[in-house]
């Protein structure tokens, strides 16, 4: 009998080490939206290129009238495909530009998911989104649901992030993993570990946190472990009546995100730092992205001493003079422009990639 329960264990644990990318991912690929558009924001499909090339799908909302605008990256939950974001960013995200791109295996994003890869390519849209020229780069906020929460935190650590929105958060899939399989070894099993805690005292932007009134996915000691550890807590509601998978929907939750953002957005920025946001001079963003952030003037030029368009390197004019046309990294209609591992697709080419259907 000891030996039968020995060899169940043994295949339970095998099964979940095998199959543990099933457990903390669920990639939907069918749009919950099919013709999404903002009735708030000019809304337009975007295709951007990872670090090794992997084709990323969404959205870019931008506000209607001129910029600069404080901006938003959206990250979704385990099973979310963002398009919904498109339809509710007027109510969610009022006068803000919005990044919202799905994760590898998303949608019609490629690749396959994974949290090395999800980090890295959401610093990538923070660094994409800051350098566009309708875009107040010192105003950017990362907001992250259920288990995007695990990559807005760890965005927010490595970007400047102005204010942050955590949406059902937990401390770790690694907590949540051992709740449920607690006679496995699960940290010595899992790979994909989102381990928000630890990078939590870290944060120094606003911390906003929501949680569902009943949440079955997400129980709140594992929030109440997270926001004990947040640097920067500003707020931690529930959202009356709702649930793990309806919080984003509902009018309660979406007008706490607006409020709470459009009030740190309208802070001033020597405030905002104080309380912890960065200001303009401590914006650091990679080589790779600074030479689009000159042209949308977020940086001086004398900073950098080259750009790179196309993988072939441009000097820069001295300072004062104007900077030429190729420089300036701005997605059109004619050709799309590639930064060193970056890619705009133009818009003509992205709607003939991107079937309306979603499949």
């Amino acid at each position: 009998m000891a030996g039968f329960a020995s060899m169940l264990w043994l295949g339970l644990t095998a099964a979940v080490a095998a199959n543990q990318r099933r457990l903390v991912f669920n990639p939907t690929v069918e749009r919950e939206v099919q013709s999404p558009r903002s009735s708030g924001h000019r809304t337009r499909p975007v295709v951007l290129r990872a670090a090794d090339g992997t084709r990323l799908c969404g959205w870019l909302m931008t506000p209607k009238i001129p910029g600069p605008h404080p901006a938003v990256v959206y990250f979704g939950g385990r099973s979310e495909e963002v398009s919904w974001v498109v339809r509710d960013a007027g109510k969610l995200f009022p006068n803000m530009a919005v990044l919202a791109v799905n994760y590898r295996g998303y949608g019609e994003s490629h690749g396959v998911p994974a949290e090395i890869q999800m980090v890295e390519d959401g610093c990538m849209l923070f660094d994409w989104m800051a350098a566009r020229v309708h875009v107040d780069a010192r105003r950017i906020a990362v907001v992250g649901r259920s288990l995007g929460s695990g990559v807005a935190v760890q965005v927010a650590k490595e970007r400047p992030a102005h204010s942050v929105v955590l949406i059902t958060p937990y401390d770790s899939i690694l907590a949540i993993a051992k709740r449920k399989f607690r006679v496995m070894p699960i940290e010595y099993m899992l790979r994909h570990r989102f381990e928000s805690i630890k990078y939590a005292p870290a944060l120094k932007a606003p911390t906003y946190v929501l949680r569902a009134a009943s949440d079955d996915v997400v129980p709140h000691s594992h929030t109440d472990q997270l926001v004990a550890k947040l640097a920067q807590l500003c707020g931690d509601d529930i959202v009356p009546e709702s649930d793990h998978m309806n919080i984003p929907y509902l009018e309660g939750t979406q007008s706490r995100i607006a409020n709470f953002l459009t009030s740190q957005f309208g802070k001033p920025l020597s405030e905002a730092a104080a309380a912890g946001s960065p200001g303009a001079d401590s914006i650091q963003m990679p080589a790779e992205v600074q030479p689009i952030a000159v042209s949308a003037g977020i940086i001086p030029a004398p900073a950098i001493a080259a750009a790179a368009i196309d993988a072939a390197p441009v000097p820069l004019p001295p300072p004062g003079a104007a900077i030429p046309a190729p420089a300036i990294a701005v997605a059109t209609e004619a050709a799309p422009i590639a930064v060193s591992g970056l890619a705009v697709l133009p818009l003509a080419a992205v709607t003939a990639e991107l079937p309306l259907s979603g499949k």
